[in-house]
């Protein structure tokens, strides 16, 4: 339709809500595979400009290579909190030159933040919260601010906080995140790790199911949940770079709270 002046009106491309699009985008896609959903949610208008959040952990490989063979030059956004495990560092360069990956964005906390509030690298050692809102949740949302969407790798088995995963999902009022492996597997996901022949995290090998930052990652003992190193003896499952009712998280989550 034209604008006054004989100038078209451009179309909103993703009216309503964050949640009113995360309810659309569910049923239009409910019945798609995880292949699908991520191909359809990098050129549907309804999602908008999408980035994908990426820790290259023990499971990270699977979605990076879909998110490769669909569209190798999507922005994948690496949060460096400057405590990881040296062979998780490694294992990034080495992914992404494999895969192809063109436009790997390290993202880190202001070098000003960190001095004033962990000087000395203990913080984790006294508030593993403020750490991660220090070095993983604001340094995200900073990158994010760009984007209408990001795709995350969560999955509903993970933990007990994500059991109803969706598809499609919002973050806070504007933006949604986007979990194509929610409904897969355990299985799902080492099959198309053999599959595809990808390379795995070094540190799985040696016990280690579920990786973050080395202070706060321990290895899992047989027949243990595969998080169950992360803030082992916290009563914590979420780092708190997810929102709940358009908020960012920072404590602990008791199960049901996140999705």
């Amino acid at each position: 339709m034209p604008r006054a002046g004989g100038k078209p009106m451009q179309p909103d491309t993703h009216p309503g809500t964050s949640a009113e699009r995360a309810a659309l985008l569910n049923q239009r896609y409910r019945h798609h595979s995880a292949t699908a959903v991520l191909d359809r949610a990098l050129s549907d208008a309804q999602v908008g400009k999408v980035g994908m959040v990426s820790s290259f952990g023990a499971e990270s490989v699977v979605l990076l290579h879909m998110v490769a063979v669909v569209n190798p030059n999507t922005p994948v956004l690496f949060i460096d909190t400057q405590m990881l495990f040296e062979e998780t560092l490694a294992y990034q360069s080495d992914v992404a030159q494999a895969l192809g990956l063109t436009d790997v964005r390290r993202i880190r906390a202001r070098a000003l933040d960190v001095a004033v509030e962990d000087r000395d690298g203990t913080l984790h050692q006294r508030d593993t919260d403020a750490c991660c809102d220090l070095r993983k949740t604001r340094p995200l949302e900073r990158a994010l601010s760009d984007f209408d969407a990001w795709i995350t790798g969560r999955k509903r088995y993970q933990a007990g906080t994500r059991a109803a995963l969706d598809f499609f999902d919002t973050d806070g009022e504007d933006r949604l995140k986007i979990n194509p492996l929610a409904h897969w597997t355990p299985q799902d996901v080492q099959d198309y790790m053999v599959n595809n022949r990808l390379p795995r995290h070094p540190l799985v090998a040696h016990g280690y199911p579920s990786i973050g930052c080395a202070p706060c990652t321990s290895k899992v003992k047989p027949g243990e949940d595969p998080r169950a190193g992360r803030w082992r003896g916290q009563q914590k499952e979420e780092c708190g770079i997810h929102i709940v009712d358009g908020k960012i998280v920072r404590g602990p989550q008791k199960e049901g709270k996140v999705a």
